[in-house]
């Protein structure tokens, strides 16, 4: 542990900075800590920071002191409405590279449109839980290849992240699916914690402008309805203008965007 403290700032009260673990940072005014700062890996392997401090002076001193010892590039996530904190980071040298929007997608079948919504001839739908775990991984592999090799993994939204085992799975009972004989065209996740959200929603390259996400998504929003949940949420990247339409298409609105920003 850094114990040597970092003093930025004229005067009697200057605030200092000083690492107290890996990758943290406190900033303390006469031993009263006004200002955090934290460093993650993410298990796609990229280094993320947050700083949360009371004043723009703290924010810049602590980005100072943990920019001086963290490798670039580094990234962070911020709520696009929270415009001081944008500019902090914008203050210390951090661009944006991509927007989110999340969306607010009503479950009620009767407002999405899906009620009547079925997966094309020879596709199943398997609820969460009751997935072929191999069969899942599968797919998983199949779909996250067919992207990187098209927009991209980075084009996916910041939760959907690949893992530095070579896997986006972490836990299969989270997932439904869309089943043909032999293999998994296409899948879902559903996590609920405090509200529901949609991890992700994604279909084969050569299966896809069937219906079958269309089918993924009255399934999981229909289980969601009769589970006493109004409204799921979920993040699209600005430039994915398909997943935009899909979800604009029965219904779902922006109810607010964050930003990932990069050093």
């Amino acid at each position: 542990m850094n114990t040597k403290p970092f003093t930025s700032g004229p005067g009697e009260n200057a605030v200092l900075i000083t690492r107290v673990a890996d990758r943290q940072w406190h900033a303390l005014d006469d031993d009263l800590v006004v200002g955090c700062g934290h460093a993650e890996h993410r298990p796609d392997g990229r280094l993320f920071v947050s700083i949360d401090a009371w004043h723009d002076a703290t924010f810049d001193r602590l980005a100072e002191a943990m920019l001086a010892e963290l490798p670039a590039p580094l990234y962070t996530l911020v709520d696009e409405a929270d415009v001081e904190l944008t500019a902090g980071w914008r203050r210390a040298g951090f661009t944006i590279r991509r927007r989110e929007w999340e969306y607010a997608v009503p479950t009620d079948p009767q407002v999405t449109g899906l009620e009547a919504v079925l997966p094309p001839e020879g596709v199943t739908i398997v609820p969460a839980g009751r997935a072929d775990e191999g069969l899942l991984r599968a797919v998983d592999r199949a779909i996250r290849a067919e992207v990187e090799a098209s927009v991209g993994w980075h084009s996916m939204p910041a939760e959907v992240i690949r893992r530095l085992a070579d896997d986006t799975v972490v836990d299969p009972s989270k997932y439904a699916v869309a089943a043909a004989a032999d293999r998994y065209l296409g899948l879902i996740r559903v996590v609920t914690v405090i509200r529901p959200r949609i991890g992700l929603v994604a279909v084969r390259a050569g299966e896809q402008r069937r219906g079958i996400a269309r089918a993924l998504l009255a399934h999981a929003l229909g289980t969601l309805h009769r589970s006493g949940f109004t409204t799921a949420w979920t993040e699209v990247q600005e430039s994915n203008r398909a997943a935009s339409a899909l979800f604009e298409g029965i219904g779902a609105r922006p109810a607010s965007s964050n930003l990932e920003l990069v050093r």
